[in-house]
Formats: structure tokens, C-alpha cells, sequence
């Protein structure tokens, strides 16, 4: 068995949401970035904790896992957001822009169905703070069709913590092909 991919998103998992005071951990730092499309007078404002860089290549070194960006940044993740926290250039899912109102138009969150069809049956952790049971349910039926997944879902207005990492970890570390590491 391949190592899993680690599917990786951004808002709400490394940049954090603001609490109702509007307040962000004090943890992280502010950065102005300028994504694909935007004009360099309108920048975008992301919080980020330097840590998460250091913590991620810890996992990453481990060579358990394939990372790869799961976000709405898209190749922006690449460029703009991962050298910040001083991580390798990494793959994307290069997922579609719809017209949703709404995370989750069917119930689930609306990058499942990508997701799902760039991941056949390969294995994976997906880290992302917008998961649904209907998501839950998906995980655990790929798990028992021979794809194990482990979903781990960050409170948003948190994001990424180092428990979340020690629980895909131990989950890897269990899954056949890690015992022969």
C-alpha cells in the first residue's frame, strides 16, 4: 500500500477564523498576500502560526504520508501560503470554483465529490474544519471498501493543533504498509 495522502486545507485548519470579537490567536502572525487575480492594491490579510511549518515537516520528513493542498487557494497554497509557514512546493487538488451559497449544497462538504474522484482508492487523511456526518459516513464506508481515510477536523476559530497531528500519526503508523517502513 502507497503512504496516504495528506490532503491539506487552509482556512479554518492554518489560518484560523476570527472569533466573534474578531480577536485570532496570539499564536499567529499577520501577512498580507495577493492571490492569483487580485491587484497588489488589495491585498488579503491571513493569520498564520509560524509553527505549523515546523510541525507539518515533521510529519512530512516521516515519509508516511504524501502531502498535497486541499483548499479553495488552489495553486496559491504553493505560492503564496506554504513558503510562508517554509514548506516544499506541494501538489494541489485542483478544484473547481461553483457557485455555491453554501459549504455544503448537498449536505457534505462541496469538495467531497472532487476529492473522491482525485483520490480513487488510494488512502489519505484529510485534514479540514468543515466536515459534515454525511463526510464522517463517506470516510468510513472508503475505509471499509479497502481505502482506509481518517478525516480530522480543527474548530475553526483554533485551526491546526499539534494533537491533530499526533492523532494522524498514530493512525498512519497503524495502517499495514507503515508497520514495514
Amino acid at each position: 500500500m502507497r503512504p496516504p495522502y495528506l490532503l491539506l486545507d487552509i482556512d479554518g485548519v492554518l489560518i484560523p477564523f476570527p472569533n466573534a470579537d474578531g480577536s485570532t490567536p496570539a499564536t499567529h502572525a499577520r501577512h498580507d498576500v495577493v492571490p492569483a487575480g487580485r491587484s497588489a492594491d488589495n491585498p488579503v490579510t491571513v493569520w498564520l502560526n509560524p509553527d505549523y511549518g515546523r510541525l507539518l515537516m515533521d510529519v512530512i520528513r516521516t515519509g508516511l504520508v504524501t502531502p498535497v493542498w486541499c483548499t479553495s487557494w488552489r495553486q496559491d497554497a504553493t505560492t503564496l501560503i506554504g513558503p510562508l509557514l517554509g514548506l516544499p512546493t506541494l501538489p494541489y487538488v485542483d478544484l473547481p470554483r461553483p457557485q455555491i451559497t453554501t459549504s455544503h449544497p448537498n449536505g457534505y462538504l462541496w469538495k467531497r465529490d472532487h476529492v473522491d474522484a482525485w483520490l480513487g482508492d488510494a488512502p489519505t487523511v484529510w485534514i479540514d474544519d468543515d466536515f459534515t456526518g454525511l463526510d464522517h459516513a463517506w470516510a468510513a464506508e472508503r475505509t471499509v471498501k479497502g481505502a482506509p481515510t481518517l478525516l480530522v477536523q480543527p474548530d475553526p476559530h483554533h485551526g491546526l493543533q499539534p494533537e491533530h497531528l499526533t492523532e494522524l500519526m498514530t493512525w498512519v503508523s497503524q495502517l499495514p504498509a507503515a508497520r514495514t517502513v
